[in-house]
């Protein structure tokens, strides 16, 4: 046992000499896992903001406002005229609504009344806001011209007595259109269709799936280098010409380097239930099963390649391809779902393709240890398989 343990510290001793293979350890993994998957999720409320002056604070003004609210595209960000004003000078803000004190109903109704909307040119969030402010504004003024309509009617009908009565039934009218306008009936209405999506898709949980998967399955299939390095170097020959076998040998470099992918993927799986809210952890025991064997599959691979490969340099090239191609192809960077019928059959000649299966069966379908004990077996079976063939053929020259 002391063998084995002192293979793996100096295979650990190696790997982590270079600052370098803790960036591809740690740092861009988890930073690929939060980039890919949208940062934090999407906010709440994805509409438009639009900076707005309210100088009026007027009934109607109070209206306008109303009315943006209840738009899909934007949402009115209240503002004192010199921050809206600094904001679009420093282009942080696309478009400034300036709501002018004489934005009155007495000035809509002599057709007088004016909004300033400022926007920066060429910007496509400027023209949404433009469309969403004469939405709005066409309905207020609707509402002006029904309260106009009413007035001349009941004036043609039986002439007011004076200005004062003629005010008064126009606000009464007013009112009443405001009203009716409010409780307007929807003339579209929306149907959402019930049909299940065959695509069981989470951008988090794929991308944190996919990207586990990928930078760590290439450094694993690395050990291929590992062992053409003291192959070439001498290295080896010196260690199997000592009383450690060829089983010990294999047994400690390959156990080092599944502990040290168990320890990533623990961090990146913690990362993601921490800070991505990802449901990883509501079966601890099937999440560690299908870790288990995905590292053994991946180590097993590196053990066989190995076997192949004449040079450090060539395994080192052969890994990134074999690894990127695997992952590609076995739904690490694009739902598997979206590839033809012809791929998604061949895909399952992968075992990166029954490693994102049983992550996702996890962190997507919600599924406990019998959800992933196939999975696991085919990723166990990958691993018997290269392994006896990765023995089979070791030489130490």
């Amino acid at each position: 046992m002391n063998k084995i343990w002192s293979i793996i510290r100096k295979d650990i001793l190696i790997r982590f000499t270079s600052p370098v293979e803790w960036m591809f350890f740690l740092i861009l993994p988890i930073l690929f896992i939060f980039i890919l998957s949208g940062s934090i999720g999407i906010p709440a409320d994805s509409r438009l903001d639009l900076m707005t002056v309210d100088q009026a604070n007027s009934p109607l003004s109070a209206s306008l406002i109303a009315e943006l609210e209840k738009s899909s595209s934007i949402k009115p960000l209240m503002s004192d005229l010199k921050n809206a004003l600094d904001s679009f000078e420093s282009r942080q803000a696309s478009s400034v609504l300036i709501i002018p004190k004489s934005f009155t109903v007495e000035a809509l109704q002599e057709g007088q009344a004016e909004l300033e909307l400022k926007q920066q040119r060429n910007n496509l969030n400027a023209l949404v806001q433009q469309q969403a402010v004469q939405t709005a504004a066409g309905r207020i003024s609707s509402v002006v011209d029904i309260a106009n309509k009413s007035v001349e009617l009941a004036e043609s009908l039986q002439p007011f007595a004076n200005g004062v009565e003629r005010q008064t039934f126009f606000d009464e009218s007013y009112a009443a259109a405001q009203n009716l306008m409010e409780s307007a009936p929807e003339l579209v209405t929306t149907l959402e269709g019930k049909t299940e999506d065959s695509i069981n898709y989470d951008p988090r949980s794929n991308n944190t799936a996919g990207q586990m998967v990928t930078w760590v399955f290439i450094p694993l299939i690395g050990l291929s280098a590992m062992f053409a390095l003291e192959r070439t170097g001498g290295t080896l020959r010196r260690i199997l010409v000592t009383p450690t076998s060829k089983a010990l040998y294999i047994s400690g470099t390959v156990l080092g380097q599944v502990l040290t992918a168990l320890l990533q993927m623990a961090i990146m799986v913690t990362f993601g239930a921490v800070v991505m809210k990802i449901n990883w952890l509501h079966a601890p025991l099937a999440l560690f099963l299908v870790m288990l064997t995905s590292v053994l599959a991946a180590a097993a691979l590196g053990t066989m390649l190995g076997t192949f490969v004449k040079t450090e340099g060539q395994a080192n090239g052969l890994s990134i391809l074999i690894g990127m191609v695997m992952a590609m192809m076995g739904g690490c960077w694009y739902p598997i779902e979206l590839f033809p019928p012809m791929m998604r059959t061949a895909a399952q000649a992968l075992p990166t393709y029954w490693a994102m299966n049983g992550f996702l069966n996890i962190a997507v379908r919600g599924q406990g240890l019998s959800g992933v004990l196939f999975e696991s077996a085919v990723l166990l079976g990958f691993a018997l398989v290269f392994f006896v063939i990765g023995v089979w053929r070791f030489r130490y020259e």
